[in-house]
């Protein structure tokens, strides 16, 4: 489960090899959350409102960034990491 960038206590990673549709994960705490990187809905879990804000915030202006660290990582390669949300 590569890291791909980490901002106010929130994990964001990516899966090698991971079912469609295109998503990464976001961890706060003893949450967690799969979102869509195309249109930035909850797919599966859930966090606390406020981290989902701010993840969905950070999401969207990394969204070329994301399908290509979604891309590289279902080639089996390490996705780059992706600047925090500031």
């Amino acid at each position: 489960m590569p890291e791909i960038s980490r901002f106010y206590g929130i994990i964001i990673s990516i899966f090698y090899d991971e079912h469609n549709p295109p998503h990464f994960h976001a961890r706060y705490g003893k949450n967690k959350t799969a979102i869509d990187i195309r249109t930035l809905e909850v797919l599966e879990g859930k966090i606390p409102p406020r981290a989902l804000k701010m993840v969905k915030e950070w999401a969207s202006r990394h969204q070329q960034e994301l399908m290509r660290a979604w891309k590289l990582a279902q080639g089996n390669k390490p996705p780059e990491k992706i600047s925090p949300l500031d």
